[in-house]
C-alpha cells in the first residue's frame, strides 16, 4: 500500500531533525573535550609564561601577549607552543621523548600528531604532580600519555622495604581484579617483580608466552606487557606496568624513552614525604639496633652526586664490635665513603655490586665465606665472613661476621678430611667410649647410629691374610704404648672390601697412665689400585716412550736436512736474500714450517713460506711434498696465483687430508716488481725509510681446504732500500694476546734500526715475544 504525501513530508523532517541533533552533540562533545584540554594545559600555558617573565625581564601580560604572538607566527596553538618552551627549559627526560619523537618524524617537518607528544607528556606530569593519591596517577599517565601508545591498562606498583609490592594504583583494570592483586609477597615471579630484581625495563611481546603471572591477565590474555623500574638516587620506590591488548611489535627508542620518562614521574610521586620527615627518628632507631647486635655492623646511607644519581655509600654509624679486616680503628673508617675506606669492594668480591642491588630492590641479601680485601699500606689484606645485607629506609644494615682462626681451621679440617677420604677416633681408655666423625662411619659402611669398633677388635673386620700386621700394629700402640701405622682390607657388612690405612697414637695423663687413644683411618683403595695399574704397564710406558723419542728424532732428522735453521746469505740480481729457520724447543713439537728461495730458468727469484697445521712426522712429510711440488710448478713460468691453485690441488689429492697456509712471491729484477699471493697465510711485511707496514691483505683461501678455489693476486714496486720479511706465525703467536694485536708488534719491532739484514732478521727472532712453541719460518729481502 503507497504512503501519503504528507507521511513521507513527516519522515524527511524527522530524518533531518536527527542529523541536526548529531552534529550539534558532535560540536558539543569537540567543545567540552577543547574545554577540557584547555583547564589541563592551563597550568602548562602559565608555566611558559612565567618562563618569558624570567627570560624577557617583563610582566605578565607583556608575556601573556608575547605566547599569543609566537603561537600565531608558529602556526601552533599557545599550548603547544607552552609545552615546546617548557621542553626547551627543562632538559629533563619528558623533553629528551618529545624531541626524539619530532627528530623520527623528520628534519624540517612537524607531524600533525608531533606535537601532541609533548603536550601530552606535560600534561600527563601535571596531572601526577597535582594528583592526591595514585590511584589519580595511574589514571592520568593512561589517558594522557599511554592510551594514544595504544595501551589500554596501568598499574603503579610501590615496592616494600622486603622487595614485596603493593598495587598503589591502577587504571583499565576492574575493581575486582585489583583487589586480587592488592599485595605481591617477596619471591612470588612477577613481570614487575622481574623489573625491580633486574633494575631494568622488561619488555613483554606476549605475555601468555612468558608464563608469568600479572594483573590483568585474562582480560589482556596474549596482550604485551612493559614493566619499567620507578625510583630516584639509586632505590627503585616501585614498578610502572604497562598493558596492551595485544601482542607488541618491537618498540622505536622513542617510545622506550616517553616510557621511561613516565616511570621517572611515578617515582616522585612514590616518594612519600612522611617518610622523608621520619627518616631523622627512624635512623636514630636503626643506630640503637645496631648497637645492641652481637656482630659487627655498619649502617650505610647513599650518597648522591648533584644530578641525583647514586654514585658511593657513606659509613653513616659503625658499632662497637666493629672489626676492621685491616686493623684500623672504628674513628678512622666511620664517616667515610665506603670506596674510600674499602676501594676494593668494587672488584672481584662484588660487595658494592651487592649493597646496591639491596639498596635499589631491597631483596635481603646474605653470604657465607665471603671475601673480604682491606688495603694496609696499599698491601691487599684479604679475610672471609659472613655477610648480611638489608634495607632499612633509605639505609643500609651492612653486618659481617669475620671469620677467626679456630673457625677456619676447623673448616679447613673438615675439608681435608672429607677430601682425603680420613675418619678419625678416638678412645678412651679408663671408660671405653668411643668417638668418631662422620667420615670414619662412612668408611666402615655404617650409620652414626650404630656402635663404634673399638681398635682392638680391627681383626675381624679386617681380610683373614692381614691378621699378621694388624696384629704387629696393635701391639705397638696398645702393648708398647707407641705410635703405629698399618695398612690393611676392610671387609665391610654390604661385602666391599677397601683397602686403608690406619695411624694411631696413645695419648697420656699427667700421671704417665695411657688415657686415650687417637687416630684416624684413610682410604687408600684408589692409590692401591693406581699403583697396581702403573706397575703393570710400567715396562709398556717405557717401550712406548723409546718408540715415540725414536720417531721424534727420525722426524727431527728429516727437517733438518730439508730445513736447515741457518743458510747462508743469497745475492742475486742486486737481491739480499738472508733465512731463518728456527726448529720447535720440544722434539715432539716437530711441525711442517717450511721456507724456499731460488732462481727460476727465467731468472724471476721464488720467494715462499708455509705452514703446514699440525706437528710430527704427518706434517713434516706434507712439508716435503708440498714445497717440492711448487719448486715444481714454478718451473712453469705461471703467476703466483695459479701456482697456489695448482698447489691446493696438490694439497686435497696428493695428500692424507693435509692442510697448510702459504705466502707465495715471484720477484722481476728486470722491473723490480714482486707478484704475489696468499693462501689463507699472514702478509708480508714491507719496510720502508724506516716505516713498517703490512702488504694489503688479498683473498686467498687455505691450501687442501677444498678441491678447487681460485687465488687473487698483487703486485707492488719495490724501490731501493726496501726490505720485505715473510713469516710464519711462530714468529708472533702468543696465548694471551689476540693476533691482530701481536702483528701490531712486529711492526714496530721490524721498525728497529739495524746495521745488516742479518742482524735486523736476528733482532726479530730474539725480540718477537712468541709463547706457543711452534716452529719459525722467516725470510729477508734487500733491495740494493
Amino acid at each position: 500500500m503507497s504512503q501519503r504525501p504528507e507521511d513521507l513530508i513527516g519522515q524527511v523532517e524527522a530524518s533531518s531533525n536527527v542529523g541536526r541533533l548529531a552534529a550539534t552533540i558532535d560540536r558539543l562533545r569537540k567543545e567540552i573535550q577543547d574545554a577540557q584540554l584547555a583547564a589541563e594545559g592551563r597550568a602548562l600555558i602559565e608555566l611558559a609564561r612565567g618562563i618569558l617573565v624570567e627570560r624577557l625581564h617583563c610582566g605578565p601580560t607583556h608575556a601573556a601577549r608575547q605566547l599569543t604572538a609566537l603561537a600565531e607566527q608558529a602556526g601552533l596553538s599557545q599550548l603547544e607552543l607552552a609545552a615546546d618552551i617548557i621542553n626547551q627549559t627543562a632538559q629533563d627526560r619528558l623533553s629528551d621523548a618529545a624531541r626524539d619523537f619530532l627528530a623520527q618524524a623528520g628534519a624540517g617537518t612537524r607531524d600533525a600528531d608531533a606535537p601532541s607528544v609533548a603536550v601530552r607528556l606535560r600534561i600527563a606530569e601535571s596531572g601526577v604532580l597535582f594528583a592526591a593519591d595514585s590511584q589519580m596517577v595511574a589514571e592520568s599517565l593512561l589517558e594522557h600519555a599511554l592510551a594514544p601508545l595504544g595501551a589500554t591498562a596501568v598499574a603503579v606498583w610501590a615496592a616494600g622495604p622486603d622487595a614485596s609490592l603493593t598495587l598503589a594504583g591502577y587504571a583499565g583494570f576492574s575493581a575486582e581484579e585489583a583487589r586480587r592483586w592488592r599485595y605481591v609477597p617477596p619471591g612470588v615471579a612477577t613481570p614487575a617483580r622481574r623489573a625491580l630484581v633486574e633494575r631494568r625495563t622488561v619488555w613483554f611481546a606476549s605475555l601468555s608466552e612468558q608464563g608469568l603471572p600479572s594483573i590483568g591477565q585474562r582480560q589482556l590474555s596474549g596482550g604485551g606487557r612493559v614493566t619499567v623500574p620507578a625510583g630516584t638516587g639509586g632505590r627503585i620506590l616501585g614498578v610502572l606496568e604497562i598493558g596492551w591488548p595485544h601482542p607488541l611489535q618491537p618498540q622505536p627508542p622513542q617510545i622506550h624513552k616517553q616510557v621511561d620518562a613516565l616511570a621517572e614521574l611515578c617515582a616522585h610521586t612514590l616518594e612519600a614525604p612522611a617518610d622523608r620527615r621520619t627518616a631523622a627518628s627512624d635512623m636514630a632507631e636503626l643506630i640503637d639496633l645496631v648497637d645492641a647486635l652481637p656482630d659487627p655492623a655498619l649502617v650505610l646511607s647513599p650518597q648522591l652526586d648533584d644530578g641525583g644519581r647514586l654514585i658511593d655509600f657513606r659509613i653513616h654509624h659503625s658499632n662497637s664490635r666493629f672489626a676492621d679486616p685491616a686493623g684500623r680503628p672504628r674513628g678512622s673508617v666511620t664517616g667515610a665513603l665506603l670506596l674510600e675506606a674499602y676501594p676494593l669492594a668494587a672488584g672481584d668480591s662484588g660487595l658494592l655490586e651487592k649493597i646496591e642491588h639491596v639498596h635499589a630492590t631491597g631483596e635481603p641479601f646474605r653470604a657465607e665465606g665471603m671475601t673480604l680485601t682491606a688495603l694496609a699500606d696499599q698491601v691487599p689484606l684479604t679475610t672471609l665472613a659472613d655477610i648480611s645485607l638489608t634495607r632499612h629506609g633509605d639505609c643500609i644494615l651492612l653486618i659481617w661476621r669475620l671469620q677467626d682462626e679456630v673457625v677456619r681451621l676447623a673448616s679447613l679440617l673438615q675439608h681435608a678430611q672429607r677430601l682425603g677420604r680420613i675418619g678419625g677416633f678416638e678412645e678412651n681408655t679408663q671408660t671405653g667410649e668411643i668417638t668418631w666423625n662422620s667420615q670414619l662411619y662412612e668408611l666402615y659402611g655404617l650409620t652414626p647410629a650404630d656402635r663404634p669398633i673399638p681398635l682392638e677388635h680391627l681383626r675381624e673386620r679386617a681380610h683373614p691374610d692381614d691378621a699378621t700386621t694388624i696384629g704387629r700394629f696393635l701391639r705397638t700402640v696398645l702393648h708398647h704404648r707407641h705410635p703405629g701405622a698399618t695398612a690393611f682390607r676392610l671387609q665391610r657388612d654390604d661385602g666391599i672390601i677397601r683397602h686403608i690405612r690406619v695411624v694411631a697414637e696413645p695419648v697420656f695423663d699427667a700421671d704417665g697412665r695411657m688415657a686415650a687413644i687417637r687416630g684416624a683411618y684413610q682410604d687408600i683403595s684408589a692409590q692401591h689400585w693406581t699403583e697396581v695399574a702403573l706397575a703393570a704397564t710400567r715396562d709398556q710406558l717405557a717401550l712406548s716412550e723409546q718408540q715415540v723419542n725414536e720417531r721424534n728424532r727420525l722426524t727431527l732428522q728429516l727437517q733438518h736436512a730439508i730445513m736447515p735453521p741457518t743458510r747462508g746469505p743469497l745475492e742475486a740480481f742486486g737481491l739480499h736474500i738472508a733465512v731463518r729457520y728456527r726448529p720447535a724447543e720440544k722434539g715432539h713439537l716437530v711441525g711442517g714450517d717450511w721456507y724456499d728461495t731460488f732462481i727460476l730458468p727465467s731468472k724471476q727469484i721464488l720467494l715462499s713460506v708455509g705452514d703446514i697445521a699440525g706437528h710430527g712426522i704427518q706434517a713434516a712429510t706434507g712439508m716435503v711434498i708440498l714445497r717440492n711440488a711448487l719448486r715444481g710448478l714454478a718451473a712453469t713460468g705461471a703467476g703466483p696465483a695459479q701456482l697456489l691453485t695448482w698447489l691446493n690441488l696438490v694439497a686435497h689429492h696428493l695428500t692424507e687430508s693435509v692442510t697448510a697456509t702459504a705466502v707465495c712471491g715471484l720477484y722481476d729484477p728486470a722491473t723490480r716488481i714482486l707478484r704475489w699471493a696468499r693462501a689463507g697465510h699472514l702478509p708480508p711485511v714491507l719496510i720502508r725509510q724506516n716505516r713498517a707496514a703490512e702488504l694489503p691483505t688479498i683473498d686467498g683461501i687455505m691450501l687442501g681446504a677444498f678441491s678447487e678455489a681460485d687465488y687473487a693476486e698483487e703486485q707492488i714496486q719495490l724501490e731501493q732500500g726496501d726490505t720485505l720479511l715473510m713469516y710464519t706465525d711462530g714468529l708472533i703467536e702468543r696465548r694471551d694476546h689476540a693476533l691482530q694485536h701481536s702483528q701490531a708488534e712486529l711492526l714496530v719491532i721490524a721498525e728497529h734500526p739495524t746495521a745488516t739484514l742479518d742482524h735486523r732478521l736476528d733482532h726479530l727472532l730474539t725480540h718477537c715475544n712468541s709463547d706457543t712453541d711452534d716452529d719459525t719460518c722467516l725470510i729477508g729481502v734487500q733491495l740494493h
